[in-house]
């Protein structure tokens, strides 16, 4: 049993982002998906969100819950039995500060999520975080300050450029405790609208696996950031994988 359309705040989104060689980040997908692909590299990163009124469109927003949340992600492309060629991003990992996240999701909720720890201090421009996975499998920490550009070793172009490339991942496929099936949801946001993040520095022990993405495959590229924005989820019908990659 899954919950209805769940409706919310985004109040803060970061999309930390990496460029990857296209050969490592095909051999790390499942099928179906295929990297999507940005002059020639394969686009992953990490989606830190921090949601607030949580709740089914029927309650009132004072009903709503909040929470911080990371989910590591990669931008891909897959095609539909009918032949029809989708795009949106591959979710190897889920975190949450919310026990409630955490013990709903994957049942009432699409996305199973891993508990972490999240430490955050946000003024409004500047962002640090520091995460760890109750598991001992994930850590991230994160200083950065909003800006007006991107970084010039970049491979996009430009701040249109890079948020027409991420506003076209709303749907997102997240790995479940059954290796062969992913969950589906998709974000519906009231406008789209990003900013340049500059990051002063960024460690993240998912891509510093070496086992996944061997030394000189991954380099961080740049960042974004959204901040009090209404959205909406939407589920969407599971997808069948020949089983997870490790």
């Amino acid at each position: 049993m899954r919950l209805p359309v769940i409706h919310g705040l985004i109040r803060r989104r970061l999309l930390v982002n990496f460029r990857v060689d296209a050969e490592v980040m095909e051999r790390f997908l499942p099928p179906p998906f295929r990297p999507k692909l940005h002059l020639g590299y394969a686009i992953a990163g990490i989606c830190l969100i921090r949601l607030e009124q949580i709740r089914p469109g029927w309650l009132p927003r004072y009903c709503g819950l909040s929470s911080e949340n990371a989910a590591h992600r990669i931008a891909v492309l897959w095609d539909e039995p009918s032949g029809e060629s989708r795009q949106g991003v591959f979710i190897p990992r889920r975190d949450t500060g919310s026990w409630l996240n955490h013990l709903s999701g994957g049942r009432i909720f699409p996305g199973e999520h891993s508990l972490a720890d999240f430490i955050v201090a946000d003024d409004g421009s500047r962002v640090s975080m520091d995460i760890r996975a109750r598991d001992g499998r994930m850590a991230i920490a994160l200083r950065a300050h909003e800006s007006d550009s991107l970084p010039e070793s970049s491979c996009f172009d430009s701040l249109a450029e890079s948020s027409a490339y991420f506003q076209g991942g709303s749907v997102g496929y997240s790995v479940t405790r059954d290796r062969y099936r992913l969950d589906g949801i998709r974000l519906q946001t009231d406008g789209w609208q990003v900013r340049p993040l500059t990051v002063e520095n960024v460690e993240s022990s998912f891509f510093a696996d070496e086992a996944a993405f061997p030394a000189g495959s991954v380099t961080f590229d740049h960042a974004l950031i959204m901040r009090d924005l209404r959205h909406q989820w939407h589920e969407e019908a599971d997808l069948f994988s020949g089983g997870i990659k490790s």
